[in-house]
């Protein structure tokens, strides 16, 4: 590896160190209580929860038009 490539390396290095710094690190329990608490409060409006109206289903089967 030639010395520039190795500077090049290392100034990215650094420069993604330094953005890791500025990072608002929080522990993974709170981050799951957090998360379970957003849940709950946002479940009422969960269609994955509640399901979807047959109108307003984007992705309903398309009704077949058929001439005899």
């Amino acid at each position: 590896m030639s010395g520039s490539s190795r500077v090049g390396t290392m100034k990215k290095a650094v420069q993604q160190l330094r953005l890791e710094t500025g990072l608002n690190c929080v522990q993974v329990s709170q981050a799951a209580a957090d998360l379970k608490q957003f849940c709950l409060q946002n479940a009422q409006r969960d269609p994955l929860l509640i399901g979807v109206s047959s109108s307003t289903n984007p992705f309903r089967p398309q009704k077949v038009c058929s001439f005899l």
